[in-house]
């Protein structure tokens, strides 16, 4: 696909909406709307990948309430002719159509490849890929399990969805603050997913969230990783504009 010319794409992932108080939440929320309205007149297309909601989980008729601004600009940009990707991360991996009829979002569980400008990038939030972390990876199995979503839904919305803000209080972006470094490249299971990728195909690009950490890193002479971060403290972000692919802190 050619990105038209003056035209970007956009990145962004772990808002993390909801922690660590409703208040502080809602000054993020705020900041998150002045980013959107910064980009609206060059975006062609905008990627948001996974952990938007710090919990999420979608009965058949309810949803947890909040988040109107936020949800409210993605229709807006959706309005004007802006296709907004939504990927699920770990945290609301339990979005299921609501945000798809109602917005018009096209909703992502994996991994996706778009090439732009015959740049070839992946796209994913980042959770379970890679080598270790054998933990999750069996959490996740069955958190994804259509049965035990069927189960979890059976409780009444005041109770699920207090379960899942009692969990989520225990989460590291929680405290809302960074502690997070960088391991080495033997220790980073998405450098190491990207190197593994690229032993069997050349991508120029692979896009992340979930480290909650900001990061370009150099995977060959012709492929980079970047971390798009967290909103919590870095407010990072990245843009493609059919050339080169960078980090960005909005301020």
């Amino acid at each position: 696909m050619h990105l038209p010319h003056g035209k970007k794409i956009y990145f962004a992932s772990d808002f993390h909406l909801g922690v660590p108080t409703h208040a502080k939440s809602l000054v993020r929320e705020r900041e998150i709307i002045r980013w959107l309205d910064s980009i609206k007149s060059d975006a062609a297309e905008l990627f948001l990948v996974g952990d938007l909601f710090d919990y999420w989980f979608e009965y058949k008729t309810v949803v947890p309430k909040g988040y109107v601004r936020f949800l409210g600009k993605i229709a807006e940009f959706i309005d004007a002719g802006i296709p907004v990707h939504v990927f699920t991360g770990n945290h609301d991996m339990w979005m299921f159509d609501y945000l798809k009829t109602e917005i018009g979002v096209e909703l992502y569980r994996n991994s996706i490849v778009r090439t732009w400008n015959g740049k070839k990038i992946m796209i994913g939030h980042g959770d379970g890929l890679g080598p270790g972390d054998h933990g999750y990876k069996f959490i996740k199995k069955i958190f994804t399990n259509r049965f035990f979503q069927w189960c979890f839904a059976r409780l009444h919305p005041n109770l699920g969805i207090s379960l899942m803000r009692y969990f989520s209080r225990r989460s590291r972006a929680s405290s809302g603050k960074s502690d997070e470094i960088y391991l080495g490249d033997d220790k980073e299971f998405l450098v190491q997913y990207c190197k593994d990728t690229l032993k069997a195909e050349h991508f120029d690009h692979f896009v992340f969230g979930h480290r909650h950490l900001p990061l370009e890193i150099m995977i060959s002479e012709l492929s980079k990783y970047t971390n798009l971060g967290e909103w919590l403290n870095y407010k990072t972000y990245a843009v493609f504009d059919g050339e080169i692919l960078e980090l960005k802190t909005f301020s």
